[in-house]
């Protein structure tokens, strides 16, 4: 909550004088001198008799409030009034969507809600459920070098994109993870004598590129070929979060090895021994810090790649399609309705994922309550705050939207694609989820439309 500062009369010139003497003060006794005792004989005027004293310091314990669990029921009709001027917004263009009451189930609001559309970012929702729904949270990726012949010291990959390239106690992009000059200080303090350095990529098949991926999107920052041996996402730099990405990360963890154990040697990739001895071992972040930060930053190569981890683990082939098999599968055997989603990738990327408003938002609504809530609730400290944090810092003007730090929404965003779907406390205290799809207009219009839908939901009680 954020107090607003105590308004009151404005000050007397009289203090702002005191102000500047007391600074005087500390300036001119540094120097000593007639100047500083002709500060130290111009006392302020006594206080009068019967002024009250001096109030104590305010001590601020700031509180999380729970929702209240009584807080009224709003009602379809109520959440219909509320939305319908501001889904009128041309700006909105071909709009669809839906709204819940999570504490009931009740569907408050819908408008072709069932249309598989083009969720953008907003399927990284689905991933992160899925994920969440199937793995243990406190799941790591360990990645370990090997000893190869002739003192070669070989990466293996085993699927963390977000091993990092930065020295011990330097700053990382991703939140605590494995770094390779930890494998380098391992291997150090074996005594061995590496002469060389290769790196291999099992756990990993198929296409490193979805075919509907532009290319143009490695150079841009957006993805990178996807490999289980990768090194700050394939950041060129790690960590600047628009980076243009390396097209052959694999090679550059590689090398980043190589630096790190001063070893200047051409580095190859090789096959791992079937006898190879392990020398070093580092482990990635827990995966619900992992999903975590995929969430926070709308990350696309740990998007993927957490798939991939939920593919293999569920017994699927460790591709592209089998991670995104394993996420529609997730989500139904969780009891979610897919058989409208269709998935390219893990997300969002694509124009080729199709999904409804409704999908995404019984998937939201399941964060808050339901059967699925105890392991989806991790989910709603992931979604950026409205004119706080992420991707909604600088939307929702406080000055025009009611929604500004009471929604909560993962945004998505594509060249006319439009989407967010989060949770928002209306003024009664009732936590709504919604999914809002926009498209075929430029998101520089539809975005304020889109957060004026979900600001007016803020503003609901909603009981007519």
């Amino acid at each position: 909550m954020v107090v607003p500062p105590a308004s009151g009369p404005p000050k007397r010139r009289r203090r702002g004088l005191r102000i500047a003497l007391a600074v005087m003060l500390v300036l001119l006794l540094a120097g000593g001198g007639v100047a500083g005792w002709w500060v130290y004989t111009h006392r302020s005027d006594p206080v009068p008799d019967g002024t009250p004293a001096q109030p104590a310091p305010v001590t601020v314990a700031p509180v999380i409030e729970p929702v209240p669990p009584n807080a009224p029921t709003p009602t379809a009709a109520g959440v219909r009034e509320q939305l319908t001027e501001p889904v009128k917004d041309e700006a909105l263009g071909e709009f669809t969507g839906q709204v819940s009451d999570p504490t009931t189930g009740a569907v408050l609001w819908a408008d072709g809600a069932s249309e598989a559309r083009t969720p953008a970012s907003n399927a990284k929702i689905l991933t992160a459920a899925a994920v969440l729904l199937t793995l243990p949270h406190d799941k790591t990726i360990t990645t370990k070098v090997v000893l190869g012949d002739d003192g070669q010291a070989i990466l293996v990959g085993a699927g963390d994109p977000t091993l990092a390239t930065a020295g011990e106690g330097d700053e990382t992009f991703y939140t605590d993870p494995a770094r390779i000059a930890d494998l380098a200080d391992q291997i150090r303090a074996s005594g061995r004598n590496v002469t060389s350095v290769a790196y291999a990529t099992p756990g990993f098949e198929g296409p490193s590129m979805d075919r509907t991926w532009d290319k143009r999107d490695v150079e841009g920052g957006d993805i990178a070929p996807l490999s289980s041996l990768m090194a700050d996402a394939g950041r060129r730099d790690p960590l600047d979060e628009y980076s243009p990405r390396t097209d052959d990360p694999a090679a550059e963890a590689g090398r980043a090895l190589a630096d790190a154990l001063d070893v200047h040697s051409e580095v190859e990739e090789v096959d791992v021994p079937t006898d190879a001895q392990s020398v070093a071992t580092v482990e990635s972040a827990p995966l619900v810090t992992r999903v975590g930060d995929m969430m926070r930053f709308s990350d696309n190569v740990l998007a993927e790649m957490l798939s991939v981890e939920l593919a293999e683990a569920t017994g699927r082939e460790p591709s592209l399609a089998g991670g995104v098999d394993a996420v529609v599968a997730a989500l139904g055997k969780a009891g979610f309705d897919v058989d409208d989603v269709t998935l390219r990738d893990a997300s969002g990327l694509s124009y080729g994922d199709k999904v409804p408003a409704a999908a995404l938002d019984q998937v939201m609504s399941a964060t808050v309550a339901g059967d699925n809530s105890p392991k989806l609730r991790s989910l709603l400290d992931t979604l950026p705050v409205a004119a706080g944090t992420g991707t909604l810092a600088d939307r929702f003007d406080p000055k025009k939207n009611a929604g500004a730090g009471w929604v909560r929404a993962k945004t998505g965003t594509l060249t006319g694609v439009t989407s967010l779907t989060g949770v928002v406390q209306t003024v009664d205290g009732r936590v709504l989820s919604f999914a809002l799809m926009s498209g075929g207009t430029s998101p520089e219009d539809a975005r304020p439309a889109v957060d004026q839908v979900a600001g007016a939901l803020r503003e609901c009680g909603c009981r007519g």
